[in-house]
């Protein structure tokens, strides 16, 4: 009989985590990632875990995060890429939305546009916005961009015609003539919305990071020919790689929304179905809200360019771990957005690195143990860490320890800042919400964050520091369909709207059984994206019947901008979400129960009595412990500050408690 073993893989800036569950058990790994060459980090960890030799009766099934696509975009590293569009259209994704980044800045700097103006390729194929054609793609157009192509020599095409998402006929035509060796993207098939901006630009990312994610995904293949690989998609579900490089542009959030897929589990173990969550790494920190299930977002956005496909609703900071302090020409003590990285990274990492960071300030500070880092597999230079600071203490007119406290108050800061985006400028009061930390640096922030938002309780999960790769076991198979379908919503038919969600329904199916998934495990879930007529922009609700969605929404809009309004309401785009359940897999990777014995007690700087200092693995379910302490563990440690109680729960979850506050938490 076939074993199978599972293995979790989360590429960030710093670390390459692994989550590795063989024979019901879990077991957590790290290693130092290689962002020139991020396969190499993982056959590294594949080849320390013992999983690169197999028996024959052994399966390995790797779920992977990666960051190719989002680096490529980031560092405007894609690749050459010809944009088909309409006569007169080749201008759209230079001129996008015509909106100024800064409102006041009269001379703003000019940017690039994405597509050279001699790559933007214009035909025939135009539609009306009925669907009707008004211009018809001949042949004397086809053999026109063959030559264009010929002489451009892209390696990649993306294709968007005008209202293609009612017939994609005229796209269709053109991709076949292009020839085997150019990526293809179409629009029709990337985003089959309205909006020839957003449209085209999902369009274009898909086209150039397509190649780079493909052929890194077929490198990997290669590299580990024993393994099944599937990829984690920005909207939380998974994909098989080999299909993956075509749709790169999900890819975007791939590794964040493992970590959101993996707190909705831990969630969902500790029966709290409403969490503010932020997700801070060596590089910066992820912010979202979990409210009974992951929210998605069209409206995201990556170094500047609009992402219109589903993606996981989140807000990102440059506040990480490896966050470079440093002084502005004002003299005052700034931290972020650059950071460190992996290579050389903190200055206590001992790898020649110089510049302080936030978790140099934490190693001062006493809440990181130089000898315990990773389980003690690594260990932390605190002599460097201290000279790297001192470089700005002195020119602050502080101490060491005094600058580290500053640095922290201030990543702390920018952290608080963020979460508020997710709450309170939305409408919510964080305090009725249970913030949750992951990410190698979070439990260090965790109480001080909460304290800033006047939240009451908190959590940890287990493996907080490794969560994303082990939301990558959990997270289901999964795809996310949309369909354009305007016009008055109380004019529009229930049949037509049923119809077209059944179609998108079945193509998500058809996908996933594809893939090997049954029939019988399809969950779909339908949602309509709605509007007040002459509204440009839209809220996503569930669908049941016009009725109950449009009450949805009036409640949905009201929560948001405070009113509602007698206008009528317009339907914009249907959509669905098909996907397999998610998998269940045990939290703890401890073999036997906690002794409840403590190691011993430190001091930390301004904290007038001395901390104890407890192993997690120690830790006997339903223990409380008091404030301050250090908890610490393999890939991470949680500071519980002065105040906080902690208990412990059954799947080994922290939870964190600050007694005085006496407000009502919704589960």
């Amino acid at each position: 009989m076939t074993k199978t073993i599972y293995l979790g893989i989360d590429t960030g800036g710093t670390f390459t985590d692994f989550v590795l569950l063989r024979n019901e058990t879990l077991q957590v790994h790290k290693v130092l990632s290689t962002p020139a060459a991020p396969e190499q980090a993982i056959l590294r960890g594949i080849r320390e875990l013992g999983l690169d030799h197999l028996d024959a009766d052994m399966t390995l099934v790797i779920v992977h995060g990666s960051t190719v696509a989002t680096n490529a975009v980031l560092e405007s590293k894609g690749v050459r890429t010809a944009y088909i569009c309409n006569h007169g259209l080749g201008d759209v994704l230079t001129i996008g939305r015509q909106t100024r980044r800064q409102l006041y800045e009269l001379q703003p700097a000019p940017v690039p546009p994405p597509v050279e103006p001699d790559d933007c390729l214009e035909t025939g194929g135009r539609l009306t916005a009925h669907g009707e054609i008004l211009e018809l793609l001949g042949e004397a157009d086809l053999q026109q961009l063959i030559a264009q192509l010929q002489q451009r020599r892209p390696q990649a095409v993306a294709i968007n015609l005008l209202f293609s998402y009612l017939d994609d006929s005229a796209e269709r035509t053109i991709a076949a003539v292009i020839p085997d060796n150019i990526f293809i993207s179409r629009s029709s098939q990337v985003l089959a919305e309205q909006k020839e901006y957003e449209r085209g630009m999902a369009t274009w990312l898909n086209a150039y990071v397509g190649p780079l994610v493909e052929g890194y995904l077929q490198r990997l293949i290669k590299a580990v020919p024993h393994a099944r690989i599937a990829v984690m998609q920005s909207s939380g579900g998974t994909i098989a790689a080999e299909l993956a490089g075509q749709q790169a542009v999900n890819m975007l959030l791939s590794g964040p929304a493992g970590g959101m897929a993996g707190a909705r589990y831990v969630a969902d173990c500790a029966q709290r179905s409403r969490l503010l969550t932020f997700d801070m790494g060596g590089t910066s920190t992820d912010v979202a809200l979990i409210d009974g299930d992951l929210q998605l977002t069209t409206e995201g956005r990556i170094a500047g360019y609009p992402v219109a496909v589903p993606m996981v609703d989140m807000h990102t900071i440059g506040a990480g771990g490896g966050s470079i302090a440093w002084i502005d020409a004002g003299g005052m003590l700034q931290v972020g957005p650059q950071s460190a990285g992996a290579d050389p990274g903190p200055a206590c990492y001992g790898k020649d690195g110089s510049q302080p960071t936030v978790t140099d300030a934490n190693l001062v500070l006493g809440r990181l143990r130089a000898d315990s880092f990773l389980g003690g597999h690594m260990s932390l230079d605190i002599d460097a860490a201290r000279r790297a600071i001192h470089t700005i203490a002195v020119n602050l007119g502080l101490g060491i320890e005094e600058t580290a406290a500053g640095i922290i108050g201030i990543a702390n800061e920018h952290m608080v800042q963020a979460l508020r985006v997710m709450s309170v400028q939305r409408g919510i009061d964080p305090r009725q919400l249970t913030l949750t930390s992951f990410g190698g640096a979070g439990g260090l922030h965790v109480c001080a964050l909460a304290d800033a938002l006047g939240m009451q309780q908190a959590m940890v999960p287990v493996h907080a520091g490794v969560l994303s790769a082990f939301g990558m076991l959990v997270a289901p198979q999964a795809r996310q369909l949309s369909h354009s379908l305007n016009g008055l919503f109380d004019a529009m038919e229930t049949t037509h709207i049923d119809a077209t969600l059944r179609q998108l329904v079945q193509q998500g199916q058809m996908a996933l059984c594809e893939e090997g998934v049954s029939e019988r495990e399809v969950i779909s879930q339908a949602s309509v994206d709605l509007r007040y007529q002459g509204q440009a922009y839209f809220l996503n609700v569930p669908w049941q019947d016009k009725q109950s969605s449009g009450e949805k929404f009036q409640q949905r809009h009201q929560q948001l901008y405070g009113h509602r309004l007698a206008l009528p309401l317009e339907l914009v785009n249907v959509r669905v979400s098909v996907t397999t359940a998610p998998n269940q897999v045990s939290l703890s990777t401890r073999q036997q129960p906690g002794s409840g014995v403590e190691h011993g007690s430190v001091s930390l700087y301004g904290i007038d009595l001395p901390a104890a200092l407890i192993a997690r693995d120690a830790l006997r379910v339903g223990e409380v412990i008091s404030g301050p302490a250090l908890i610490t563990e393999t890939v991470s440690t949680t500071y519980v500050a002065e105040g906080w109680l902690c208990s412990v729960t059954a799947e080994q979850t922290l939870l964190l408690n600050k007694p005085e506050r006496q407000v009502s938490i919704e589960g």
